[in-house]
């Protein structure tokens, strides 16, 4: 098969029907994914050989197809073979991979008119990325509270998966012209909302909230909340205003790609000792040790990409 032949070590595409290395795949200029930004993904981490809560992020990428109306021809289980594919031909232990839908290029050159597009599935594994860098997140992030407003949510649906940035970009040149790792939003009502990629949590005594609007349904979000009894925690979805943000005990985000990852500082706020607060470093320690025990992991078999999810002999 052509795909044995190819250097996969960079990285694993599938685009246009076949399989080839990460540096090889291209997404047409005339595609509404890039011209439009009419597409949607989902991002899954692999760490040690296995893909964490892989049939979570399957529903949430299905969630997003269905309120972008995007039906790329691929069912559920045909992706997940993909998927486990992709990995498989990287030979990746620790991996990001990402599953995307784009509205495609029209038939009609130039047309308007979304029916005249024929949808695609790509999915592709590349080397582990951390949002927040790991030194970055071994002396807690310090955040900036933009002033841009994340963009409303009757514009745009926070819940499902996007590439519509702006916000969030001119929040990040905001941060690092001033100093700071990265930004959060607030919403034009002031409620705290995400930042670039990541969901926020406040803890305050007991509880560890994250904001019920304005963000993305994260996984790793899921999994703190899925934790917080196992710790003695009451996890909340709830409203987080700037002053309670502001008067919170600690700070934390959490993200595939980085996972739990405490903070030290928001604006010109201390938090503890200008160090990872208690609870954030239990909650990651916890998080982090559960998945060598297996919790909610898919292991892959490398040994045959083209069935990579049965049983190693």
């Amino acid at each position: 098969m052509t795909e044995a032949k190819s250097d996969f070590s960079k990285g694993a595409a599938y685009i246009n029907g076949q399989y080839v290395p990460i540096s090889e795949a291209k997404v047409p200029v005339g595609d509404w994914g890039f011209t439009h930004s009419d597409v949607t993904y989902d991002v899954v981490h692999v760490t040690d050989g296995g893909f964490f809560r892989l049939e979570d992020h399957l529903d949430r990428f299905h969630r997003s197809l269905e309120g972008y109306r995007l039906d790329p021809g691929v069912s559920r289980g045909e992706m997940r073979t993909i998927l486990g594919k992709v990995v498989a031909l990287s030979g990746l232990k620790d991996a990001f991979v990402a599953m995307i839908s784009t509205r495609g290029v029209p038939r009609v050159y130039g047309s308007r008119d979304p029916d005249d597009c024929d949808n695609t599935f790509i999915a592709y594994a590349v080397p582990w990325v951390d949002v927040i860098k790991p030194d970055v997140q071994a002396r807690g992030a310090h955040l900036l509270v933009a002033q841009v407003p994340r963009i409303s949510q009757d514009s745009l649906d926070p819940t499902l998966k996007n590439y519509m940035w702006r916000d969030f970009t001119r929040g990040m040149f905001e941060a690092k012209d001033k100093g700071f790792d990265t930004a959060i939003l607030l919403d034009a009502e002031g409620y705290l909302t995400e930042g670039a990629g990541f969901n926020v949590f406040i803890v305050k005594g007991n509880e560890v909230i994250t904001p019920d609007r304005g963000a993305l349904r994260g996984i790793t979000r899921l999994a703190v909340l899925d934790l917080c009894p196992e710790l003695g925690l009451e996890g909340k979805v709830a409203p987080v205003t700037f002053e309670e943000l502001m008067d919170a005990d600690e700070v934390f985000t959490t993200t595939t790609a980085g996972g739990v990852m405490p903070c030290s500082r928001v604006n010109e706020r201390i938090y503890g000792n200008d160090r990872p607060g208690p609870i954030s470093a239990k909650i990651k320690e916890t998080y982090w040790r559960k998945h060598k025990e297996g919790w909610h992991m898919t292991p892959v078999n490398y040994a045959d990409a083209d069935n990579p999810f049965a049983a190693a002999a």
